[in-house]
């Protein structure tokens, strides 16, 4: 089941990634409005579909990995759920932005003040605000996978060279979300490398997914 529901994150949330990539227009204000009011239909779903897998699939996922590895280490277990619990909070005022994005858009009449390029600047602006929110709860979606890690290794019907790859990927995570904040020049030069931390997280969910744990192995421990 752990594995089912991150197939619905991953199909989700890399939906809504994809969409929302496509439509934002760097350093063309009006352009991306254009693109949002065009595809509003989508816009729409990408926001349901954020809320859908960023939120309800994740924590689907944590509270599933929760019940499987809580008796491994109840401490570590707690700070795993504890790191998703605010990764969650975070990414739920992202989305608030990129509602905001539309919202602005359909309600220009009530902005006579403002010009078309202006609104469509605002509108940018709360579009703008959600991407620098994924890379501040992208830190955090490093974080989790360091005490999910630890349980991994401390399991015994879990392969221990999924825990290995899931400290990569949370390292990746962090340093990649860290340079965009401080540094951007130095992360478009690096984010492609950080691609191979998504390695540890396709190998835990195609192991939860195919193979699965066994029940006799859990017992055994």
């Amino acid at each position: 089941m752990a594995g089912v529901w991150y197939l619905l994150f991953v199909i989700t949330a890399g939906f809504c990634q994809m969409y929302l990539t496509k439509t934002f227009v760097s350093d063309n204000a009006v352009a991306t409005a254009q693109n949002i009011l065009a595809t509003e239909s989508q816009y729409l779903l990408s926001i349901f579909g954020s809320i859908f897998g960023h939120i309800i699939s994740f924590l689907f996922v944590v509270l599933l990995l929760y019940r499987l590895l809580k008796d491994t280490d109840k401490i570590q277990a707690k700070l795993m759920f504890s790191l998703v619990l605010v990764s969650v909070a975070v990414m739920f005022v992202n989305i608030i932005f990129q509602a905001g994005a539309l919202f602005v858009l359909n309600r220009a009449e009530y902005f006579t003040e403002f010009t078309t390029k202006q609104i469509s600047e605002i509108s940018t602006l709360f579009l703008q605000l959600r991407f620098i929110g994924e890379y501040v709860v992208g830190i955090f979606w490093g974080l989790w996978l360091f005490p999910l890690a630890y349980l991994v290794y401390k399991s015994n019907f879990i392969p221990k060279i999924i825990a290995y790859l899931l400290i990569l990927a949370g390292i990746c995570h962090i340093v990649d979300c860290t340079l965009f904040l401080t540094n951007q020049n130095i992360h478009v030069i690096l984010t492609d490398y950080f691609m191979i931390g998504a390695l540890g997280e396709a190998v835990l969910f195609l192991w939860l997914l195919i193979k699965g744990v066994s029940t006799l192995k859990i017992t055994e421990k």
